[in-house]
């Protein structure tokens, strides 16, 4: 096992080898994982070298033992989009080799977005998995409002949506969304041992019926995501969006005036 990225910016995402799969980890624990310029370009070059290194068949996201990811940061920003992942690095990136999700203690907003790009998701007993975006005035705009529908029943989507609760991820088994439930501690081994089954069999096989598997679920989301980018402007250009955020970083509740 060796780790692939180093330099002198900040190291924000890490990987490692683990024979024929690649272990890709958030690592801004002082942000909770918030994706900011840094993720996204680190996720973008994790991805890069996990499709274009032929010794590797398969990816594992984590974000360590206490969390997956917070989501977006707030103050930064996620950076420019990438020209092979679009937003994070990731959202709008075609991956021909399987991607598994090691979920530990939370992923909300982008980092529930982030899960939403993998094919295969393990979660601790304890994670919960939600979307708060309409807690601070917005929406998710990483793909999650047409995506989640898509992999969980349409009312429980909406839920999420509407109301900015998590779910339990038992709750999220229950439903067929998490493939994998298990003690807190255990993601990344067992998604491990997933990923060896998965690079157990033939990598092209494998390969042709991810692509298929991804054109019935996802289709053409051009627009879809056009109409995501247009409700996030029309939010971003609102009072309450100000609003929203502000209380966040001023800890206090918002006072919504819906305009």
């Amino acid at each position: 096992m060796s780790d692939e990225l180093t330099g002198p910016a900040e190291v924000a995402v890490r990987t490692i080898r683990a024979e024929r799969t690649l272990i890709i980890g958030l690592d801004r624990p002082g942000k909770r994982n918030a994706i900011n310029g840094a993720v996204t370009r680190g996720l973008d070059e994790a991805l890069n070298l996990l499709e274009d290194d032929p010794d590797l068949w398969c990816g594992v996201l984590t974000g360590g033992p206490a969390f997956f990811s917070a989501g977006a940061d707030l103050a930064e920003g996620p950076g420019e989009p990438t020209e092979r992942g679009g937003i994070a690095g990731i959202m709008s990136r075609v991956r021909p080799k399987p991607l598994i999700a090691a979920v530990e203690g939370f992923a909300l907003g982008g980092g529930l977005e982030l899960v939403l790009c993998c094919d295969l998701v393990v979660a601790s007993r304890e994670a919960v998995l939600g979307f708060p975006e309409v807690k601070r005035g917005l929406m998710p705009d990483f793909g999650g409002v047409f995506r989640a529908p898509r992999v969980l029943p349409a009312n429980v989507a909406r839920e999420m949506l509407l109301t900015g609760e998590p779910i339990t991820a038992e709750r999220a088994e229950r439903l067929g969304f998490v493939n994998r439930l298990v003690d807190p501690g255990a993601t990344l081994d067992v998604a491990l041992g997933l990923a060896a089954t998965v690079t157990g069999n033939a990598p092209l096989a494998v390969r042709e019926s991810l692509a298929l598997t991804h054109a019935e679920i996802n289709g053409d989301e051009s627009a879809d995501w056009a109409a995501s980018h247009a409700a996030h402007e029309r939010l971003l250009a609102s009072e309450d969006v100000a609003e929203g955020v502000g209380a966040f970083f001023e800890r206090r509740e918002p006072v919504w005036r819906g305009r």
